[in-house]
């Protein structure tokens, strides 16, 4: 029987009752309403690198999108009249970083700075991911969805997408409040992604839009580089940080197949690489990613004004549309005692089940036997150690399920 280990980036989590993958649009479809006619708990999946659940038995249907085809309906060269606009559209079961290196390939710009994310691309537009400067909203120009309430699919518009900072329309419909899941349309949302249609441009450069990207490039932030080169810097920068993902978890059976052969075995050599030749197993990529969402509070917010001098803060937009404050979780982790590789219960990150990552904060690690349950001890000792710190509750970023992280 599949369990959540065997399908998510940190390698925890029970077994599942129903796993299903669907390999038509119908499939699909019939699987997400085989469970709601039933009654069952839905979880649609994609790449497992945004969810942790708990470790008991899922007694409902997990569905994992077996469709991967990455089609260009347009010319992907430039036509006359200087037209650069180039669509290209992927079945939501395909594999992120497939896409981007797709587009990078044959000559497209738009998602680079979104090289080496985990996941599938229809998880992509639901968790709006982003990275060095770019966020996949940016270049959405429509989701063909499955509508769970109207049992219809539906062609969703950019604006009736309503992106915002790791959010979506599709997300919000999860929640009733932040981190709080809904009571109807949780841990699947309302509208289950079926394809994507992007806008992209035909171009070999992009813009360097992110300050430690520039620096790593060695260039201005606003400055337009090879495409190929900020992909390529882009994979060694989240490498260094230990932010991509495992590749030899594509060698498990209930992985095999996910994600393009070429493409893993270019990862393994990367791997290798940040290893100085080292196969040995980098813990620091057994997680969810980042863990913790950026806060983004009211700019009149006491806990605003609480921080201290040096804590970052950038202007931003809440849900409701007003003005607000940004900071950053990794810094608000790091300086309310909670460092590189710390873990709970006396233990370091050398003999602890769980550890935040050695290399970054934001990343709670599976340091190799850890179950659903020890990551969620140290992730509530963390948001406790920051609210008590600096006022401020920290907001987990992945899906949780069967736990109570709130």
């Amino acid at each position: 029987m599949t369990s959540f280990a065997d399908i998510t980036t940190i390698g925890v989590g029970g077994r599942i009752a129903r796993f299903v993958e669907p390999t038509s649009r119908v499939g699909v479809i019939e699987a997400v309403e085989d469970a709601d006619e039933k009654g069952l708990p839905l979880f649609v999946i994609g790449g497992g690198s945004n969810t942790l659940a708990s470790d008991d038995t899922f007694m409902g249907y997990v569905v994992r999108d077996a469709r991967r085809l990455i089609t260009v309906p347009d010319e992907a060269a430039p036509v006359e009249g200087g037209e650069r606009t180039v669509h290209v559209n992927a079945e939501a079961g395909a594999n992120w970083d497939d896409l981007v290196e797709f587009c990078v390939r044959i000559g497209l710009e738009g998602v680079e700075g979104l090289s080496g994310i985990p996941g599938t691309v229809g998880a992509s537009v639901v968790q709006n991911i982003g990275a060095y400067g770019q966020e996949v909203g940016d270049v959405v120009e429509s989701v063909e969805v499955w509508d769970r309430q109207e049992k219809k699919t539906r062609d969703l518009t950019h604006d009736e997408m309503d992106f915002g900072y790791r959010t979506s329309a599709l997300k919000r419909s999860m929640y009733r409040a932040p981190g709080v899941p809904a009571d109807q349309f949780f841990p699947t949302p309302r509208f289950v992604v079926l394809s994507v249609t992007f806008a992209l441009r035909h171009s070999e450069t992009g813009v360097v839009g992110y300050g430690q990207l520039a620096k790593a490039l060695g260039v201005e932030v606003g400055d337009r580089m090879s495409t190929h080169a900020i992909r390529e810097t882009v994979l060694k920068v989240r490498a260094s940080k230990g932010m991509l993902e495992d590749p030899n978890r594509y060698f498990s059976p209930d992985m095999a197949g996910t994600k393009r052969e070429e493409n893993v075995a270019a990862d393994l050599a990367a791997l290798r690489d940040a290893n100085n030749g080292s196969d040995e197993k980098d813990f620091d990529r057994h997680s969810c990613g980042s863990f913790f969402m950026n806060p983004i509070l009211p700019a009149d917010d006491p806990a605003i004004a609480a921080l201290p001098e040096d804590a970052p803060r950038f202007e931003a937009t809440l849900p409701d549309g007003t003005p607000g404050v940004k900071t950053s979780a990794a810094w608000l982790i790091d300086h309310a005692g909670f460092p590189k590789g710390f873990a709970i219960d006396g233990h370091t990150a050398a003999d602890a089940p769980a550890s935040l990552s050695t290399r970054h904060t934001l990343a709670l690690t599976n340091r190799g036997d850890a179950t659903a349950a020890d990551v969620a001890a140290l992730a509530r000792t963390v948001q406790q150690g920051v609210e008590e710190r600096f006022g401020i509750r920290l907001i987990p970023e992945p899906v949780v399920i069967g736990l109570d992280l709130a």
